[in-house]
């Protein structure tokens, strides 16, 4: 009888981890401009606030941003796409992580620490274009795994 409970709770706890998406978050939702996310990693999700979605066409804005590292990060990559009415139009890759050259803080985290961010983020934009799309962020390490992934979904009805 122990044997059997214990094969139907493994099968219970193996269908909900593969059928389980983790939920929409709202970054923000402020007279014409909504933010929503979605991790994309289906190992982990994690947490990301900005104090208000009108700070986000100025030069600098306030996040918050938290998760567990999984893996060390000794070197990070970030790449970025635009997708617009299921199309790629733009992508965008950088270096934040690597040997003697570090542009984020929390390079050379160890795998269990938690990452936790708070404080300014420039992204060099003078104005979120009108429209619906959606932006796709992937965080990789040195050996290709995903530290974070996520889908943005930017929805703009009047330009500021």
């Amino acid at each position: 009888m122990k044997t059997s409970n214990a094969l139907a709770l493994l099968l219970v706890l193996t269908f909900i981890n593969a059928s389980t998406e983790w939920p929409t978050h709202t970054v923000c939702k402020e007279d014409n401009l909504e933010i929503h996310y979605k991790s994309c990693d289906p190992q982990q999700d994690f947490a990301l606030s900005i104090d208000k979605c009108s700070d986000i066409v100025t030069h600098t804005f306030n996040i918050r941003a938290s998760t567990v590292l999984r893996h060390s990060i000794k070197e990070l990559y970030v790449k970025l796409s635009l997708i617009i009415n299921g199309k790629t139009v733009l992508t965008y890759s950088d270096t934040l992580c690597s040997p003697g050259h570090t542009k984020l803080i929390f390079c050379g985290m160890q795998k269990g620490e938690h990452l936790y961010y708070k404080g300014p983020v420039t992204l060099g934009i003078k104005e979120i274009p009108q429209g619906d799309y959606t932006i796709s962020a992937k965080l990789t390490n040195e050996d290709g795994v995903t530290i974070a992934c996520a889908d943005f979904t930017v929805k703009n009805y009047l330009d500021y």
